[in-house]
């Protein structure tokens, strides 16, 4: 009986699964662990066409300048012109479980004065972590995404051509260890805590794998025991763990972009029945010279009076009941019946807001 009734849970999960929105555990969490690691390093852009920094960027000059004297080449920092050179940080990402000879990606920016770095190649630069230690060495060529011309009157530029990338220009020297054998539990972190995602989590893999394999521990962590039968294939259970389905649970919110008036709200976000009066008060000036003449033979100058005329215009402003929709459709579609453009919505819902009819959580941005 009991087999048949977790077969009936099990069959009820998948169908519910199938039929909402779901999305897979990998796509929402991750294993402690299973995480990339920041790197960074500070090198040098050369072979530019007259566009890297100025002489009086006084930390490229002695980069150079000590770079020439390891290789052998003794110079006077004084008599060195670096405007086909430029100095600049490499970041990367380096992803978990990469190995020794693995290769990375790369982005170069420019720290000094450079213009441009079409063009250039990275010198050998060691990438270190937080710990001080070197992780991968990058080299190669840049490639920009955009261009910058012009001459003593105009200039012409296209995104930013002090910010460049090196595909695979990074090459991994050290390894961060990461093992997950002989272990017998491990913690699954959400990337947006939540309580409800956590449940819903724990409750996904008790049904597959058996009651008490997870718990949640809080909003972010839920500990996952590994089965006995799954001990010595650790890889295997993470994979079964990370491909099921759970349906995630977000506060409501609606976040705003008041630079380019867009606007987005959540599934869940509610409004409270509230009345709206929406209008434009339209208010217009205009100077007219008049010219005032005295009659023949009368005493008196021609001079210029300025007359003012003013017209004041005012919308209609509709009252309209907006709120208690049950979906985000009838929301926005209350609200658009006040006939607001988005910039207008933005002061609307602000309003609404302050009014405590707006049950979700504002976010200007």
């Amino acid at each position: 009986m009991s087999r048949l009734l977790s077969l009936i849970l099990v069959t009820a999960f998948l169908v519910m699964a199938e039929l909402s929105s779901g999305a897979r555990i990998k796509d929402i969490a991750y294993f402690v662990g299973n995480r990339p690691n920041l790197l960074i390093g500070y090198g040098l852009v050369v072979g530019l066409n007259g566009t890297g920094d100025k002489d009086k960027t006084e930390f490229t000059v002695s980069t150079l300048a000590n770079l020439l004297d390891n290789m052998g080449i003794n110079v006077d920092p004084e008599q060195v012109k670096v405007k086909n050179v430029a100095a600049v940080m490499v970041t990367a990402r380096l992803p978990a479980f990469a190995r020794v000879g693995s290769k990375i990606d790369v982005q170069v920016s420019s720290i000094g004065d450079a213009k441009s770095l079409a063009g250039g190649t990275l010198l050998m630069t060691p990438l270190q972590g937080p710990d001080g230690e070197i992780y991968a060495v990058a080299q190669g060529p840049v490639t920009i995404g955009g261009f910058a011309a012009g001459g003593a009157a105009a200039q012409v530029q296209q995104n930013h051509p002090t910010v460049g990338y090196i595909a695979n220009g990074a090459i991994v020297e050290k390894e961060v260890p990461v093992d997950y054998s002989g272990l017998n539990r491990l913690d699954l972190i959400i990337r947006d805590p939540d309580f409800t995602t956590a449940y819903h989590i724990s409750e996904a893999i008790n049904v597959v794998f058996g009651n008490g394999t997870a718990s949640p521990k809080d909003a972010g962590t839920v500990t996952v025991s590994i089965p006995p039968k799954w001990a010595s294939n650790i890889v295997g259970f993470i994979s079964k763990v990370e491909s099921l389905e759970v349906i995630p649970d977000y506060i409501a919110k609606v976040v705003i972009n008041e630079r380019t008036g867009t606007i987005v709200m959540g599934e869940n976000v509610r409004i409270s029945p509230v009345a709206v009066a929406h209008g434009n008060l339209t208010v217009s000036i205009t100077e007219r010279p008049y010219v005032s003449q005295p009659l023949p033979f009368a005493p008196g100058e021609t001079v210029v009076v300025p007359r003012t005329e003013v017209e004041v215009k005012e919308e209609k402003a509709h009252l309209a009941v907006v709120g208690g929709g049950v979906t985000i459709g009838q929301v926005v579609e209350g609200l658009n019946a006040l006939g607001a453009t988005p910039r207008d919505l933005i002061n609307i819902l602000q309003a609404i807001k302050a009014a405590g009819a707006l049950h979700a959580d504002l976010e200007i941005m």
